[in-house]
């Protein structure tokens, strides 16, 4: 006999697990399905995020972070080192480490919330009297009936069309993040968050890295002039990056145990280039996940990307199929999985589950860091919204000085005649946890005044976020 849930979640990413758990708080029968293995067979809990995206490549930033500031900066402390010595595979186990904790944590809430957890691949059988039936193709294939579904399957690396990933010269997230050395040449393509979050890893460890970027301008999405001081400190960092090219034809040659790739390009201008590295990370965006899930078998309706169709609730084109995260439309953000996943269970249990996706901060995690909520300047122009703005340096902050960083600003975006917060973007240190702030001040319709009159400790980052409120009405005191 199948096994009877309230609701079935296909997929433990953030989206899948945060939603299971908070079904399973309001009283719901959970289950959870999810395929994801790590390296014995057993469950990894987490998707994408845990296991090749967020978690594992932050690891690696603080890890690469740390021997950049010990090969670079730390004599401005006045603190010698010598005989300076990198262990890729010892770094690379305290990353596998910090994911097993992160898999391992997830189970440990499941078992906590009793929920349900079944190891293998989820998909559609068929419609049935009180809801659908759900195969999990396993060891021991099971099948389970749920009254409500939520597909959370996350999406996967979009490959670049005839060059397809191989994990060992052309790289995904996955193989980036599994080099067993350092490379003396990388390419990447594409300078999004994943490329310059990669590009950065293995720069800091000694790669000479160049980017390719299609686009004519850096980080379109991002305030210009925000992704403009980027910019200076990543090509100052010595990251070479090159805008508006064209990729043509790539090839691979092993000879013996050399390999190396060869990408033919063309520049801004026109000219063919040609660009010879030892290992190539395609990071070209990310494309919806629903391979296996046999839509089609329920006629659950999928757009023209792969993506499955949810109106603003989530709702999918069958009554109590629900779908959240990177497999719906919207930006493909492990904290806008989170939010709908938890939404959509209390949607389920009758109550009023919401998202604002005007206040979902984005982070890019470099050195300096960025981060913004809200809309952009340029945003702002072509809705011919009149806005006032304010700036502020971190050259001109106590801590960022202390802290011997002070890359970078924070910019706050006001409405001219009401004084709403529109957007705040923020370029410098530690600028993944100042956004906080200017998200809860968003998600409660502040002004700028409000965070201008707030008081701020002194001294901190923080205060740069007051300054330039302050500025937004030009009386910054600090600079």
């Amino acid at each position: 006999m199948n096994k009877q849930f309230d609701v079935i979640v296909i997929g433990a990413g953030p989206g899948g697990y945060m939603a299971a758990i908070r079904a399973a708080q309001l009283g719901m029968s959970v289950a959870c399905i999810d395929e994801w293995k790590n390296s014995k067979d057993g469950p990894a809990l987490g998707g994408t995020c845990t296991n090749v995206g967020c978690i594992p490549s932050k690891a690696l930033l603080q890890s690469s972070e740390n021997f950049d500031h010990a090969s670079h900066h730390l004599a401005d402390h006045g603190i010698s080192v010598s005989g300076l010595t990198l262990d890729v595979t010892k770094m690379l186990g305290r990353k596998d480490t910090v994911v097993k904790q992160n898999n391992d944590g997830i189970l440990y809430l499941f078992k906590k919330n009793k929920v349900s957890f079944f190891h293998g691949r989820g998909s559609f059988v068929r419609t049935v009297d009180g809801g659908y039936e759900i195969k999990v193709a396993s060891a021991a294939e099971e099948a389970l009936v749920g009254k409500q579904i939520i597909v959370a399957t996350g999406s996967t690396a979009r490959a670049l069309p005839g060059t397809p990933f191989d994990e060992e010269l052309i790289l995904s997230n996955d193989g980036a993040l599994r080099m067993g050395a350092v490379p003396k040449r990388l390419g990447l393509i594409g300078s999004g968050v994943i490329g310059l979050e990669l590009g950065s890893v293995w720069r800091r460890l000694g790669s000479e890295v160049s980017i390719l970027e299609a686009l004519p301008t850096f980080l379109g999405a991002v305030d210009q002039q925000i992704a403009k001081e980027a910019y200076k400190a990543f090509v100052k960092q010595g990251l070479k990056i090159e805008l508006g090219v064209q990729v043509g034809e790539i090839r691979t040659t092993k000879k013996g145990k050399e390999a190396q790739v060869s990408v033919a390009w063309t520049n801004a201008k026109g000219e063919g280039q040609t660009l010879e590295v030892d290992k190539l990370i395609v990071s070209i965006g990310r494309v919806p996940n629903t391979i296996g899930l046999d839509a089609l078998a329920v006629g659950l309706k999928l757009d023209e990307r792969g993506a499955i169709v949810v109106d603003e609730d989530c709702r999918t084109s069958l009554p109590g199929v629900w779908a959240v995260g990177d497999v719906v439309r919207g930006p493909m953000l492990a904290h806008k999985a989170e939010e709908e996943g938890v939404a959509v269970a209390e949607r389920l249990a009758g109550q009023h589950g919401h998202v604002n996706f005007n206040t979902i901060p984005w982070v890019i995690y470099t050195s300096p860091e960025i981060a913004w909520v809200g809309q952009t300047e340029q945003q702002l122009k072509a809705a011919g919204r009149a806005y006032k703005s304010g700036t502020f340096p971190f050259l001109a902050n106590g801590r960022a000085r202390a802290l011997g960083d002070t890359t970078g600003m924070v910019k706050m975006l006001a409405d001219a005649a009401s004084d709403e917060i529109l957007g705040v973007h923020i370029v410098g240190p530690m600028a993944s946890e100042l956004i906080a702030e200017c998200v809860v001040a968003m998600a409660f319709r502040a002004s700028s005044e409000d965070i201008a009159r707030i008081c701020h400790a002194h001294p901190s980052l923080s205060e740069a976020t007051k300054e330039a409120a302050l500025a937004v009405a030009q009386r910054a005191l600090n600079f």
